[in-house]
Order: structure tokens, then sequence, then C-alpha cells
């Protein structure tokens, strides 16, 4: 089965085309940063002309290099939620509308399982069950999956996600955006131990997160060490190194508990902050140490992408799922309330 993904939930469009047989057969992505650095984050209604501007170019490019045509795809997939509601109908427009035209199947994709998805997108990816680190700009949860297309939310931050937070001290300390790889690349120069961050909800049992305290904390930090207006650089990498380092000790506790929890051996993490590479790093050596494995998609496919869609959608529309004639988009979408795959 040949699938067309659509993803435009944000600030990136992504355009896949994967083969049920063959597996990935092309793919285009095109990000919206330099359009919203200038406003410090997404302005959702720049975010939606772009998309509009930006999807049918990347369809014909990416059809162009996989050698199908429209003609050719038997099935089409779009993130349907969660997401900006402007960027979500974009997308959801174009596929229902190409699929009702082709006379193919479609189906609205949940953001978040495109990304639990993703490792599966690689060679040697996680068979099930498994545990899954969901970390990105507007996620951080925990999530047993026994089986594709059956989810337990077990943990989730209770106030901003990681990669959230990661952006906020990224301004704090005069990055750009987006934050999370100019903050890991800030904390390569860094001292390891000049600071000491909390590791936040670690000293209480249970699986949820808060990053709102520590990002506080590094901006006192960042005030108390500020001089005639500005922070030296020295002191700006020791401080992001000491961000970073109290983030991933907190996820991998978390992943720890969520092992211990679950009696599962395998982690998966996806989401624009698992291409974090200290985050790789710490969670292998947890998940080694406890007799266990760590899984995660490609650096290509960690952020917002075409390819995770069309991977989630194709196993949805073999399964025999489909969307009805409804056009629709769910800013707001609980990953649990998915129905089996079976």
């Amino acid at each position: 089965m040949k699938v067309l993904g659509i993803e435009t939930s944000c600030d990136e469009t992504g355009i896949a085309v994967y083969d049920s047989d063959k597996g990935l057969l092309g793919d285009a992505l095109y990000s919206q940063v330099k359009l919203h650095q200038k406003y410090g984050g997404v302005v959702p209604e720049l975010a939606s002309r772009d998309h509009i501007r930006r999807t049918l170019p990347l369809i014909r490019e990416v059809l162009e290099k996989s050698g199908c045509t429209l003609a050719d795809m038997d099935g089409l997939a779009y993130t349907a939620g969660p997401g900006l509601a402007g960027a979500l109908l974009v997308g959801a427009s174009v596929g229902r509308s190409l699929g009702m035209t082709l006379g193919i199947p479609t189906i609205g994709v949940h953001h978040m399982e495109g990304h639990l998805l993703a490792p599966l997108l690689e060679e040697n990816g996680p068979q099930f069950p498994f545990v899954a680190l969901l970390v990105s700009g507007g996620h951080t949860q925990l999530v047993e999956v026994p089986e594709i297309g059956t989810y337990k939310l077990i943990g989730e931050s209770v106030d901003d996600a990681a990669g959230e937070a990661f952006d906020k001290v990224a301004k704090m300390l005069g990055q750009p955006y987006p934050g999370g790889p100019h903050v890991a690349k800030l904390a390569e120069q860094g001292t390891p131990n000049r600071f000491d961050f909390p590791r936040p909800m670690t000293n209480r049992p249970g699986l949820d997160f808060s990053f709102s305290g520590l990002k506080t904390f590094t901006l006192n930090t960042v005030n108390d060490h500020t001089q005639d207006g500005s922070l030296d650089e020295q002191t700006r990498a020791d401080i992001a190194w000491a961000f970073q380092e109290a983030v991933v000790d907190t996820m991998v506790i978390k992943c720890r508990r969520a092992f211990q929890h679950s009696g599962m051996k395998r982690l998966v993490i996806a989401g624009g902050v698992s291409a974090n590479t200290r985050l790789r790093e710490k969670l292998g050596e947890m998940a080694r140490a406890e007799g266990g494995e760590l899984f995660y998609p490609g650096f290509a496919y960690c952020t917002d992408n075409g390819a995770m869609i069309a991977y989630a959608g194709c196993m949805r529309l073999m399964a025999g799922q489909s969307d009805d004639l409804a056009i629709q988009a769910k800013p707001r979408w609980n990953l649990e309330s998915l129905p089996a795959i079976g």
C-alpha cells in the first residue's frame, strides 16, 4: 500500500510517500524557522499562510522524488491534531480533498502517534511492547505501548514541556529561536558542576514532570550573575550545561521509574528533544544498566516530518480505518482515545 503523508501541525511542512512493502520512498521538509525567528516563537497566522504556499509544491517534489504519481497512491494520511488549528486545517483540507478527488481512503493521524512510531522507520526499530518518552516543544509524556495503536499515558508534564523550557532558557541566554539546539551547543563549552540546578519532582513518587520551577531557577541564576546588563560567555555556557543536565537527569530518573513501573525493557524516545545527544547518551546508559534497550528515530525524523505521518497513517489504513467526509482538525486530542488497530 502506498500512502502520501502530509504534516502541517505547527511550523514545518512535511510530505512523504510510504510503501508498506518497500518502506519510505521519498520525503521533503520545509521549515519556517526563519519566518518566525524575529518574533521569538511561532506566529499561528503566519504559519498557516506559509503551509498554504508550501504544501502543494512539496507534494509535487516528493512524488517526483519517489517516482510516483497521485494516481499511484492507495491512501492518504494527514495530521489532524494536536497542533495549531489553522495550520492543521491546511493539511486536513488538502489531504481530504485529494482523497475525495482520487477516490482513495484518507485518515487523520494523531501527531504524537506519528512521533511515537517514527523509530519504526529505522532498520532496527523496536519490537512491542515498549515504553515511550515523547519530548517536544508542546509535549513531555511517558506512554506504555503494549501494541501498535494501544497507548496508556503514565506520566506527563504538569506545566511547561521540555522543549518549551529549552526555548525559554535559550531566550534568557541570548540565543535565537528555536532554542533547544543552541542551548545544547552552548552546554558543550560549559564547566561541569559549577552550578547545581534542581531535578524537579524527582524527590517524590510518580512519573509526572514539571519544568516551570527549573525555568525560574535558571532565570534567577542568570540575573544573579548578570553584570552591567550582560552575562559573560563562560557563565552563559555554564548555565546552559547545568540546565541541560537537570532536564536530562530528570527524564532519566522518570524513565527508570517507568521501566520499573511497567516491567518493560525497551525504551523509545521521540519528538524534537529526542535529537539531544546528551539525552540519548544518558538514557542509553540507564537502559543498559536496567538490562534494557533504547530506540530513537534518525535525526531527520525527530522533528515534525511527513514520513512519520505517512507511516502511522499506513498502519491504520491497512487495518481498515479511514475518515468520513468531514474535514476535521483537533487542536487538542487525547492519545489514549485513539481506536486500537487490532
